[in-house]
């Protein structure tokens, strides 16, 4: 005789195990899978690096730009002036260029300040103006001292002399080359360096023609005493400012 199960008890459902594709009939345990990755933890060492680099960047990419593309006005010569000149609005001009690194320039601002100062070199056309090219001061200048040279123009460089060339003063046996008829002894013993402020190359009544000359104080007598004598040559050492 079967057994009937207990008045009021259901009938229990036991499902049948997954049967995997290969069908084999083994049991596929329910092991979980590995979680999905979480996202990446940012260091801050890591993010400091990334910003410093990008800082770098902007300011390299600044410097370049500045060296090479970028152009500002600047005062520019356009005249010829010469040393100790006054320096005319009409000899300066402004123009865009780029300025390298440890050039000294003057903004094309600032043009309207330059008209009117005294040129302490020798100015050239194209040539940007310096700073240091400028001076408010007519010569001499502390620890020199101006001396009016008389000369013959025959004893000058067929060149001419202009302002800011360097020259020797040489004593010479005679009147400017000429042979000597003094047995006095000379007031300069050796060349003296002078710089040339100012020519007047018009021969006067006399046929003289006048160099202003500067020299430093200590070597001024000496050079004076000399001139007066017209017993001295001017050697040119070096042209310009």
């Amino acid at each position: 005789m079967s057994r009937q199960p207990p008045a009021g008890v259901g009938t229990a459902y036991f499902p049948s195990t997954d049967v995997p594709p290969n069908g084999n009939g083994s049991t596929v345990s329910a092991v979980p899978g590995p979680l999905r990755g979480l996202p990446r933890r940012r260091r801050p060492a890591m993010v400091a690096l990334a910003i410093a680099l990008a800082g770098a960047g902007v300011l390299i990419s600044a410097e370049v730009y500045q060296r090479t593309d970028h152009q500002v006005p600047v005062v520019v010569v356009t005249g010829s002036v010469p040393a100790f000149g006054v320096i005319a609005a009409s000899d300066l001009g402004v123009a865009n260029v780029s300025v390298p690194a440890g050039v000294h320039v003057i903004p094309g601002a600032q043009l309207s300040q330059v008209t009117g100062e005294i040129a302490a070199v020798a100015l050239r056309p194209g040539t940007l103006l310096n700073p240091a090219d400028l001076t408010s001061a007519q010569p001499p200048a502390s620890g020199q001292v101006l001396i009016p040279v008389p000369v013959k123009p025959e004893t000058l460089p067929a060149s001419g002399l202009a302002p800011g060339d360097h020259v020797l003063v040489v004593p010479t046996p005679g009147d400017q080359g000429q042979a000597s008829n003094s047995n006095a002894a000379p007031a300069l013993t050796s060349p003296v360096a002078a710089l040339v402020a100012a020519i007047d190359p018009k021969p006067d009544q006399d046929g003289f023609a006048v160099v202003d000359l500067l020299v430093g104080t200590t070597a001024g007598d000496s050079v004076a005493a000399q001139v007066s004598t017209g017993q001295f040559a001017l050697v040119v050492t070096k042209r310009g400012g």
